[in-house]
């Protein structure tokens, strides 16, 4: 028996979804609308014995991580499988039998073309449904839609489209997404149809090519009206207080190079803090320094030709593609995110080429304010006391963690609920924290949570993984009974 409990607001998605078997919805982050999917498809596969298996369509990290493990840890009794990897990987997932199984939109055209008459999802789970806005019925637009629509009304019975913003860029967008709920009935049989009759086109250039789209003035309630039976929509503001952030933790696992890397790190700092050498809060947080590096990606070392100097390798981009996740999902709303090293802003700018540093130049806070920077990167310890970045944008990610509380207080602050109310943004905070699974991030969290300090948390996490490892062992030494 799964042990999610709904809000009022998740019976309404619940609700929804069971009542409309072809629907979307479009709930802001934050809100649990996976966990509500889940449920919505456990009451349907006991119902309905015509359903039997669901594919989940989503970016690569949420289908690999984030839909199996909140089928976990809700205890939802569906097996679960992602359909990610190799080939013969992927094969093996499709041939487990699993009830539901997850795949990166990457991997449509492949899927279809591998399953042909044999394709048995009788439901699809399109998250991030903006990925299907480019499906046009003269064979334009991506080959992961045109995939998609080979199936989507000829083998498939539900579609359940999720995303926070269906048109990040515009009205034009919402047209590929309706298509797989109504196949053209609301909006207009084809894309041209919907952008006649709804939109004013305008040079915006030299070219005659050089055209935009222009939603009229009386389109917006027309659409909204024509699609508001099958598209359910959810405002934060209306089910949370907007006087305290969002937090939306985002656990990424490493991989197994870098996990024995952090593993042999971890146990020489743990032995030093159990010889009872360390016993001030600084000399603690630095035996934490490599673990937290191999934890965001990336390590420091002396170069045998260099003495006295350092470089740094990277080891993992786990955090790297669940920032991308948050960025996809903020749907062009910028981001602020929040790093500690050197090392994890390099890469950052390398993986992020449209964001841009917090600067010492007055006009890079001026164009964040303007929503000019999608992205911007920002050390802790440079955005404190007197910075107003609350105009640009409500969303914080923490890439990397660190130990000191006031720091990750002020940067927070930077653009928290406080000022996003003197500023007259009624609006949510969102703060994601991406933290490696099983590491030091863990503990970090705990200091931020809790503001215990620093040597106590570190001995606290040592003396668990000390027991841990024995009952591995004990369980080695009985046969896994």
């Amino acid at each position: 028996m799964s042990s999610f409990k709904p809000r009022p607001y998740q019976q309404q998605i619940i609700r929804h979804i069971i009542t409309h078997p072809r629907c979307a919805l479009f709930v802001p982050m934050g809100m649990g609308k996976t966990g509500s999917t889940l449920a919505a498809l456990e009451t349907l596969l006991t119902v309905d014995d015509d359903l039997r298996r669901v594919l989940v369509l989503a970016p690569l990290r949420v289908a690999v991580s984030t839909w199996p493990d909140e089928v976990h840890k809700w205890g939802f009794e569906m097996t679960v499988a992602a359909i990610c990897g190799t080939p013969a990987q992927r094969r093996k997932a499709l041939a487990s039998g699993a009830v539901i199984c997850t795949a990166n939109y990457e991997q449509l055209p492949w899927l279809v073309d591998q399953l042909g008459e044999d394709w048995p999802f009788d439901v699809v789970v399109a998250d991030e449904s903006t990925r299907l806005k480019s499906f046009r019925l003269n064979g334009g637009g991506g080959s992961r839609a045109r995939a998609l629509s080979r199936v989507a009304w000829s083998r498939v019975k539900r579609i359940i489209e999720l995303t926070g913003t269906p048109a990040p860029n515009g009205y034009l967008d919402l047209w590929g997404q309706m298509w797989f709920l109504d196949r053209g009935d609301r909006l207009g049989r084809t894309f041209g149809r919907y952008r006649d009759t709804y939109f004013r086109a305008r040079r915006c250039g030299a070219s005659a090519f050089a055209v935009q789209y222009d939603l009229l003035p009386w389109a917006e309630s027309k659409i909204q009206g024509l699609i508001r039976d099958l598209c359910m929509s959810l405002n934060t503001a209306d089910y949370f207080p907007v006087d305290a952030p969002i937090v939306c933790p985002v656990r990424v696992d490493l991989p197994a190079a870098a996990r024995r890397a952090y593993e042999q790190v971890e146990q020489a700092a743990f032995l030093e803090l159990e010889s009872g050498e360390v016993v001030d809060a600084v000399n603690a947080a630095a035996r934490s320094v490599k673990c937290l590096q191999i934890a965001s990606g990336a390590v420091y070392f002396e170069p045998e030709d260099r003495p006295g100097t350092t470089a740094w390798e990277t080891l993992h981009n786990a955090k790297i593609e669940a920032l991308e996740s948050i960025v996809e999902e903020a749907a062009g709303a910028p981001v602020l995110v929040a790093y500690h090293w050197q090392a994890d802003l390099a890469r950052l700018k390398k993986a992020f080429p449209q964001g841009r540093e917090l600067d010492k130049d007055p006009e890079t806070i001026r164009a964040w304010n303007r929503g000019e920077i999608p992205i911007l990167f920002a050390h802790p310890a440079s955005a404190g006391h007197g910075l107003n970045l609350q105009d640009g944008g409500q969303i914080l990610a923490f890439f990397s963690l660190w130990w000191d509380l006031e720091h990750y207080q002020q940067i927070v602050e930077r653009i928290g609920p406080v000022r996003q109310a003197q500023s007259g943004h009624p609006r949510p905070v969102y703060l994601y924290h991406i933290l490696a699974r099983d590491t030091l991030d863990e503990v970090v969290m705990r200091r931020i949570q809790s503001k215990r300090q620093v040597q106590d948390l570190l001995l606290e996490a040592c003396d668990a993984r000390k027991k841990g490892r024995a009952l591995a062992a004990l369980a080695d030494e009985s046969g896994g009974d």
